[in-house]
């Protein structure tokens, strides 16, 4: 089952004796049934966001099941409901199936066959209800992409950006590539009271080192060969707003000393000149490594690291909260969507599927180009298929952990493990045979 497959089943039979077996039935095998005996009770309990299935006898006095499932449907047209029917309904219940019915199910009908459909049916249900969920959530999210999670590790980071951004106080932040360190300078910045300043960023891998000094501290004209003119370093322009220097590890060392001084005194010394003035400054510094540690840190200095880290964000990777990736991954959808001119996808089992397993390595970013192929409609299956595991593989280790909890719950007893899996004997064995399980390995110690 999907994990985010719903669990209850809305079981309409006016006869009492298959209802209670129904649900008994139903209930062994981990569902919530909810068994009413007429269209009329169904109708209270199926409102237009019941996060269930509907399972429901088409020949009932009063409103019969077709008659209920047209008006589920009018609700919720994609409610799953499952017809069950006697051997002169079949016609009906085909036309019904054309009518948006989700299967139906001719009488007898033996306990596999109902419970498949309603697995596959719960499953669907799940992944509506999630899609919707997640779209009402990225629909009403106020933050930046980055910061979009319910997990206790965004709530605290948010909280922490909260307080820190109207104070003055640097900040260094630390975060795997792709993680929304830029952004969140950003939101530093435009949550001060030095919004209506200038936000100066400057990425200190990307400039060679003959550059970088005069693009930070400026140059007087004759500095060096080529200065025609004055020229504002990014330092003196950043006064009063909020100077950010991304991949502040790959600064080079005979300008980090000249940079420490400049936290250390406020004041710069353009190329030049010996006259020294004062700016008004805010720091926010970003690296991809961990500078605590002195073998990430490299030829970074140890005095510049404790000037810069007043106060560390460290941001999350993905793989931490990966509760928040379905949620940012349906903003990301919708955002796309808008960009291209294409309908919103929905999100299938094998997308949540894959979503939920991935590691993302290029984190936020890679979620983001990600969402941008599925609305293109080019991450097909195909592009999935190397990350998932085959059907019959996941089939396997479903059936293999299912035995193994089985028996841990009955302490390696045999008859009540198969009295739990309701499978018979040979089969039971052949099973263990078949997944390398000892039983022996389960007894009480």
């Amino acid at each position: 089952m999907s994990p985010v497959a719903t669990r209850r089943v809305l079981f309409v039979e006016d006869d009492d004796a298959l209802r209670n077996a129904n649900a008994q039935m139903l209930e062994l095998a981990g569902y919530e049934p909810i068994p009413v005996a007429d269209a009329r009770a169904a109708l209270d309990v199926a409102g237009p966001q019941f996060d269930g299935v509907v399972v429901t006898d088409i020949r009932m006095p009063g409103m019969d099941g077709l008659k209920l499932h047209a008006t589920l449907r009018a609700r919720d047209a994609d409610l799953p409901v499952i017809l069950i029917t006697g051997h002169g309904d079949v016609e009906m219940a085909v036309s019904a199936l054309q009518d948006g019915a989700y299967d139906f199910i001719p009488k007898p009908f033996a306990r596999e066959r109902i419970l498949a459909s309603i697995a596959r049916a719960a499953e669907k249900r799940g992944l509506v209800l999630e899609n919707r969920r997640l779209r009402h959530l990225a629909e009403s999210a106020q933050d930046d992409l980055p910061l979009i999670g319910q997990t206790p590790i965004m709530q605290d980071l948010r909280r922490t950006l909260q307080q820190i951004a109207r104070t003055d106080v640097d900040v260094l932040i630390e975060g795997e590539t792709g993680s929304g360190k830029d952004v969140v300078a950003g939101l530093l910045h435009r949550w001060s009271h030095r919004a209506a300043r200038p936000f100066v960023a400057l990425n200190c891998g990307a400039l060679p080192e003959s550059v970088i000094e005069s693009e930070l501290f400026g140059h007087e004209p004759g500095a060096f060969t080529g200065a025609q003119k004055k020229r504002v370093g990014r330092i003196e322009h950043s006064s009063g707003g909020t100077l950010f220097l991304d991949e502040i590890e790959s600064m080079a060392p005979a300008l980090q000393v000249k940079f420490l001084r400049v936290l250390e005194t406020r004041r710069i010394d353009p190329l030049g000149t010996n006259e020294s003035r004062a700016v008004d400054l805010r720091v926010v510094a970003a690296a991809k490594v961990d500078l605590g540690d002195p073998l990430s840190r490299g030829s970074f200095r140890e005095d510049l690291y404790y000037r810069l880290n007043v106060v560390t964000l460290r941001l999350p990777s993905l793989r931490e909260r990966r509760a928040d990736i379905p949620l940012l991954f349906s903003h990301f959808l919708a955002s796309a969507a808008a960009r291209y001119g294409r309908d919103v996808p929905t999100m299938d089992a094998a997308t949540y599927a894959y979503m939920t397993q991935h590691d993302w390595p290029g984190n936020v970013r890679e979620l983001v180009h990600f969402a941008e192929r599925c609305v293109l409609g080019v991450a097909g299956p195909q592009g999935l298929a190397t990350s998932l595991p085959s059907l019959p593989e996941q089939v396997d280790a479903f059936e293999r952990d299912a035995i193994r909890q089985a028996l841990r719950a009955s302490g390696g007893d045999v008859r009540r493990t198969i009295e739990r899996l309701q499978i018979p004997r040979k089969t039971f064995y052949d099973k263990l045979q078949r997944h390398g399980i000892n039983r022996r390995d389960f007894d009480p110690a």
